[in-house]
């Protein structure tokens, strides 16, 4: 296996977006509407202004009013004196051996989160961060170690999909339907930093921007929201998102689900089930999919797997199992290969997909549950630990925007 491909991206200086101008990333078509009409867009035309730029934002990629060509000179001249348009920052890109690409992505304040493609046939799975840190502090994941800062909003959020797209050279090249182009995101998950339901409004409206039709136009079953179990915003999601969900379950019993993953001190498995069971939308067709990470003789055991069963009796589901990512300093280990296979032999023969995940990018640290803390130590131990045993400073790679990738 060859060694991953680690890229420092320096974005060119750009001029920032001045405090009274507004970003139009991340604004739904209600709230955009209402800022065209408010910087002065005539209200009868405000609807057809929200689609051109909607089409441009969302669908084409652009970023310069000027070169929205279907706009008059006098009305690009307007956009510009109010608003920007906006997404985050690539700091790094690191690439893994097996393809997975791994943003450290800067936004306001200077915060970073990291955002995950994993490349699959041809297409791949965006995992996209929700917030800075994280307050949950399961024990397994290396994010729940770094204390939660801020929620991202709807610009940041969306924003992530976005620069990924500019990375990947997915938008539609002039002159060509955007459905005639290659989806290189064709999923995205909300399993990245932080809890999407501590941060419902700007995560939902996010999504439904993501999922519009005339934009971004990802399926709302191309969209998977992971939550720990915040049980009173489980039926919003249904019914305000409609996405999939998604279950960070890991364990089987309230006492040791209370330890692993302690938002269960405040929701127990009893509620959360309760919950899930009402659903919106739940059907065969649309499953709920159960995460759980295979702890080694902690939560894998073949009466782990019973009560599993048990457990999601008459819920139309999949199990994800996952092999736990191991990280310094991490309390646990991964279960035995043949310990998984055996607890996924239990599952799938009482009448369940119980796939196991394939680790993706642990080489980067990219896998689940290792995001942002392994990168701010990964960059400490290249660049300040050389400093500190007095070496020269490792080479950057410095890479224009603009410039080819290299492979």
């Amino acid at each position: 296996m060859s060694a991953p491909i680690v890229q420092d991206v320096l974005p060119l200086p750009r001029k920032l977006p001045e405090p009274d101008r507004i970003n139009l990333v991340g604004l739904t078509r209600p709230r955009l509407r209402e800022a065209l009409i408010a910087a002065g867009t005539p209200e009868a035309q405000a609807k057809m202004r929200v689609n051109q730029l909607w089409q441009w934002i969302y669908q084409k990629g652009v970023r310069d009013f000027d070169a929205m060509t279907n706009l008059a000179k006098d009305y690009r001249a307007l956009l510009k004196a109010h608003f920007a348009i906006e997404v985050p920052e690539i700091v790094t890109r690191s690439v893994s051996a097996d393809g997975t690409r791994k943003y450290l992505v800067r936004i306001a304040g200077g915060h970073e989160v990291e955002v995950v493609y994993i490349p699959e046939d041809g297409r791949g799975t965006l995992c996209i961060s929700s917030q800075v840190g994280c307050t949950l502090t399961c024990t397994f994941c290396h994010t729940g170690t770094q204390r939660l800062v801020r929620n991202l909003t709807a610009a940041e959020i969306v924003g992530q999909v976005m620069l990924a797209r500019d990375d990947l050279g997915e938008w539609p090249k002039p002159g060509r339907h955007p459905k005639d182009e290659t989806r290189l995101i064709s999923n995205l998950v909300l399993m990245g930093m932080g809890e999407p339901l501590y941060n419902f409004e700007a995560v939902r409206d996010a999504m439904l921007i993501a999922m519009d039709g005339e934009g971004i136009s990802l399926s709302r079953r191309r969209i998977t929201l992971s939550t720990s179990g915040v049980v009173p915003e489980i039926a919003r999601t249904g019914a305000e998102i409609g996405c999939m969900l998604a279950i960070s379950l890991h364990a089987t019993t309230d006492e040791l689900r209370n330890k692993i993953v302690p938002i269960n001190r405040k929701y127990s498995l009893a509620q959360l089930f309760e919950a899930l069971r009402a659903y919106p939308k739940l059907s065969n067709s649309e499953r709920i999919t159960f995460e759980y990470v295979m702890l080694k003789d902690v939560n894998d055991s073949d009466a782990d797997a019973r009560r599993l069963v048990r457990l999601i009796a008459g819920i139309p589901a999949k199990i994800n199992l996952i092999p736990f990512n191991e990280w310094p300093g991490a309390p646990y280990q991964r279960s035995d290969w043949d310990r998984i296979e055996a607890f996924a032999d239990i599952v799938y023969k009482a009448g369940y997909a119980s796939p196991i995940r394939t680790p993706r990018g642990e080489d980067i640290m990219a896998a689940c549950g290792q995001l942002k803390s392994a990168t701010e130590r990964a960059r400490k131990n290249r660049f300040q630990i050389a400093a500190e045993a007095g070496l020269p400073e490792p080479e950057r790679i410095v890479r224009r925007p603009d410039a080819p990738d290299v492979h």
